[in-house]
């Protein structure tokens, strides 16, 4: 198929407000979760441990500790069922990929640097 075929039909299903978080961010995810013919929004809070893809495809895993057990969820960017992703907290990371947190328990699993916010130096 040609290629400005497929971004044409691609674009229609692109997220308009398309979240700005990076790696190493601390993240809440709220999904829309339906049980029966009821819908409701289920949050899944942790931190961003790797992005991958591009366009459409693009896919953001999230990883928290609930009840001392690892847990890691894999997100589609613009999925419909994602309604909403808040960033918590900014992570200082030099990796691409934080899988080096899936070995580490207890504090040390969630612990990422936050961001350190450079204030301008007064004027003398």
């Amino acid at each position: 198929m040609n290629q400005a075929l497929l971004k044409k039909i691609e674009s229609a299903q692109f997220r308009q407000d398309a979240p700005s978080f990076h790696v190493g961010d601390s993240v809440r995810v709220h999904t829309k979760v339906v049980e029966g013919d009821k819908e409701r929004i289920q949050i899944f809070a942790g931190v961003v441990i790797g992005k991958r893809g591009t366009g459409l495809n693009e896919t953001f895993t999230v990883r928290r500790i609930s009840y001392g057990e690892g847990v890691e969820r894999i997100f589609p960017v613009h999925s419909p069922r994602v309604d909403k992703i808040e960033v918590e907290r900014q992570g200082k990371v030099r990796r691409a990929k934080l899988t080096y947190l899936r070995k580490r328990v207890g504090k040390g699993a969630t612990l990422v640097r936050e961001k350190e916010v450079v204030a301008p130096a007064a004027a003398k």
